[in-house]
């Protein structure tokens, strides 16, 4: 009886001192799983393998990005919202999971402001206005007439909510424009139907469409950010191509699952605040006409109800209904 008394003694001992150890560890101390909402080959899957490849060299653990893709996103944010808050497994949030989709659901599966940890902003797409080079359209303005004269003749694509809420947008400003909305599942899908003129126009990521560009199938008409790309000076913003109040802005952030630690959350947002911060990194970013750009947890906090407000107002403005 002593012996198994001892024998028991030690065993619970050895297991306390090893859930003690594993409390302990340093993070992270094992690899890190990054969910990013849309496929492989769109600029969220590119710009999120670039940072991922960069923090696991900064962090010393693998990061791997794991697509999870479907419901515009909501099936990304969802796995996060609901994984355990031990800053293991990350999501790649953009506009479209956690301001787009609360936006046009009736019944959000999540709310970004309370069922994620904020950890840092990583930068802002550019979104740009294609249309089929096959047609007489070189400017906003021919765009906007050539629909007038055409009204329903005319097909767009969506291949993210953020294509789906700056095309409402741009419709609506222009006086409220017909043309026939086609959505896909991502925009490499939709651009190939764009180039084969099935599809006339699409907002898109220089990513997935300057190829086609490149090889004179494609024109492109306007971008979605506030100030000309410097990769693209000679492209207008929709403000300056004649839509003055265009305020939609396409972004990306890290979260984390709710109540993840504040020190894990704030020991993220600096790795990564440095990581961008590189001029290396910048460049390669700025290759995929992404434009990177950092914050505290509590900025990003601000920033997603923000853009929250933002999303839902252009919607209603748009006549877009949730369902």
């Amino acid at each position: 009886m002593n012996k198994h008394w001892i024998a028991t003694a030690l065993l619970v001992g050895l297991l306390g001192a090893m859930g003690l150890q594993a409390q302990t560890l340093p993070y992270p101390s094992k690899p890190i799983r990054l969910i990013a909402p849309l496929p492989v080959g769109t600029a969220t899957d590119t710009v999120a393998r670039i940072l991922a490849n960069e923090l696991t060299n900064a962090l010393k653990q693998n990061v791997i990005v794991d697509n999870r893709v479907g419901a515009d996103g909501a099936i990304a944010g969802s796995e996060v919202s609901h994984a355990p808050a031990d800053g293991y497994t990350l999501l790649f949030g953009t506009n479209s999971p956690m301001a787009a989709v609360p936006a046009l659901r009736k019944t959000p599966p999540y709310d970004p402001t309370k069922d994620f940890t904020p950890i840092t902003l990583v930068g802002r797409y550019s979104s740009f206005l294609w249309v089929n080079a096959k047609l007489p359209i070189y400017s906003l303005s021919d765009l906007i007439a050539y629909a007038r004269a055409n009204p329903g003749k005319l097909n767009y694509a969506t291949g993210n909510t953020g294509g789906i809420v700056a095309m409402a947008q741009t419709l609506s400003l222009a006086g409220n424009l017909k043309l026939v909305h086609v959505p896909y599942k991502g925009e490499p899908a939709a651009l190939i139907d764009l180039v084969a003129n099935n599809i006339q126009v699409m907002f898109a990521t220089p990513t997935t469409a300057q190829s086609y560009a490149r090889e004179g199938k494609l024109r492109v008409l306007a971008t979605t950010l506030p100030q000309r790309s410097p990769g693209a000076p000679e492209v207008p913003t929709l403000a300056e191509a004649g839509l003055p109040k265009f305020s939609v802005s396409l972004w990306a952030a890290i979260y984390g699952p709710p109540g993840m630690p504040s020190a894990i959350a704030e020991q993220l947002a600096k790795e990564i605040g440095s990581v961008l911060s590189r001029q290396d990194v910048k460049e390669k970013l700025e290759a995929q006409q992404f434009f990177a750009q950092s914050s505290s947890p509590k900025e990003l906090e601000v920033f997603t109800a923000e853009q929250l407000q933002i999303y839902a107002r252009t919607l209603k403005e748009a006549g877009v209904q949730a369902e």
